[in-house]
């Protein structure tokens, strides 16, 4: 059970409004009226508790839980004790994902209110029913949207715009910067900050003025201490329902489509375009200027160095398609094995 003094509970709820709310299927021998006080990994969940298998490395705890349900694919149904009432889906992590959100929705404002030390300038539009907490400080003509949370100390620079239903956490700053609805914005995070941008010359550089923004789409989630840099001219631009992880590094005129995942440490520098649904692997960097096609994976520590089409997936310093990478890795362990007379 997830500990009350940091998550609120809102169950129980029986199984058929469980079942229901994720349109899967109950099995015969459920019961539709009972009631599930929480969720549970297998291996620790009671009997008021759901659980949920996806991965068939634990089908062993599945065979041994003492869940009162579980989420299953029908091809796992037959390992689940007779005790265990299934709810039957082919996803599903995505439904346990959808059931504990259920009972763990995102965190909302207990009560609308402005915290007596929060410095807001008079032009400044705030919505109803937000949530502003201690020294937050917000300039002109800045704009937030209804039933937002802001977080203490966050700075919120002149002309910003933030959408309805969004978190800015602990700590973070925005500046010449346009945030969508239902975003989540973690401590510590920097949006809008000056692009790395000059002209290098023999006697010093000559820093080039960073005149775009950064327009962050609807339910984007970026993660504690990630910087995103405004653009040059034009802007740098966040697509829709996009994840980006903690520490990472964006550079201005980053061109990122809608669902794109980058996971902790990477790194994307200035004008590279990522289309829709491209995935990073942790401390990977994509070069400045290249695009990644739709649905590219690259993995985690890969150095991407020119375009790459819709689709591929990629490894290695520098990048290559996975399956050379392995060709290439299984190459120097055997040139390696044989000069050690292996």
């Amino acid at each position: 059970m997830a500990d009350p003094r940091f998550f609120y509970n809102a169950g129980p709820f029986t199984l058929k409004e469980l079942c229901d709310f994720i349109g899967g299927e109950l099995s015969e021998n459920g019961n539709p009226d009972l009631l599930i006080h929480d969720v549970a990994a297998l291996a620790s969940a009671e009997l008021d508790q759901i659980s949920f298998l996806d991965n068939k490395k634990y089908v062993a705890d599945l065979e041994k839980t003492n869940a009162g349900a579980c989420i299953v694919d029908p091809k796992f149904a037959s390992k689940a004790p007779e005790s265990t009432t299934l709810i039957l889906t082919s996803k599903p992590y995505k439904a346990y994902a959808l059931i504990a959100q259920k009972f763990y929705p995102r965190q909302q404002a207990d009560k609308a209110n402005i915290h007596q030390t929060a410095n807001i300038d008079e032009s400044a539009r705030i919505g109803k029913g937000c949530h502003i907490s201690a020294g937050v400080c917000i300039g002109k003509n800045v704009e937030i949207g209804a039933e937002c949370i802001i977080e203490p100390n966050v700075v919120i620079a002149d002309g910003v715009k933030v959408g309805t239903k969004t978190l800015l956490g602990a700590n973070s700053s925005l500046e010449y910067c346009f945030v969508g609805d239902n975003c989540q914005i973690h401590a510590g995070v920097r949006i809008g900050n000056r692009g790395f941008g000059f002209a290098m010359e023999p006697d010093g550089y000559v820093d080039v003025p960073q005149l775009g923004r950064v327009i962050v789409g609807n339910s984007v989630e970026i993660g504690a201490n990630s910087t995103i840099d405004r653009g040059a001219g034009p802007d740098t631009v966040i697509g829709d329902g996009t994840k980006i992880d903690n520490l990472v590094q964006i550079g201005h005129n980053v061109q990122m489509g809608k669902q794109c995942v980058v996971v902790a440490q990477s790194g994307i520098a200035g004008s590279a375009t990522l289309e829709d649904y491209v995935v990073m692997g942790a401390q990977s960097g994509v070069s400045g200027h290249i695009k990644m096609g739709a649905g590219v994976q690259i993995a985690g520590r890969a150095a991407v160095i020119k375009d790459v089409e819709p689709g591929q997936v990629v490894a290695g310093t520098p990048a290559m398609p996975i399956k050379e990478f392995f060709r290439l890795v299984a190459m120097w362990k055997k040139q390696l094995n044989t000069k050690k007379g292996k």
